[in-house]
């Protein structure tokens, strides 16, 4: 099976940075794009920044200039680097990565547990 595990969250107050970070494991043969979504309470789940195989970037408008998506493929790790956080970054944030494992013929969505970050004014 594989699995995403998240860690990093936490509180922090605003202007403040945090260090988001995902590990993959399991039967992975390749992972292709990599990527943080996170949900607020009462609202839908949003793309955050995604990271392909070869490092091209895409960020929502909102954290451009402020977040910084990177990855690790030796160690099948995503990391986000979040600097300048505001009140309404605050949501729980999900780990996806797009995977090809041993056990399927095809490529799947994996998501994490989320991590919850929460800035304060």
């Amino acid at each position: 099976q594989v699995q995403l595990v998240e860690s990093g969250g936490g509180l922090v107050q605003a202007g403040g940075s945090l260090r988001l970070s995902c590990a993959v494991s399991g039967n992975t043969l390749s992972i292709n794009v990599m990527g943080w979504y996170r949900q607020a309470p009462g609202k839908q789940r949003e793309l955050v920044a995604t990271i392909s195989s070869g490092g091209s970037t895409n960020y929502a408008y909102s954290v451009k200039g402020r977040f910084t998506i990177s990855r690790d493929n030796a160690k099948n790790t995503v990391y986000l680097q979040m600097n300048s956080l505001k009140p309404e970054d605050t949501a729980a944030y999900f780990c996806n990565a797009y995977i090809l494992t041993s056990y399927a013929d095809s490529w799947s969505d994996y998501w994490g547990q989320g991590t919850q970050v929460t800035v304060s004014s």
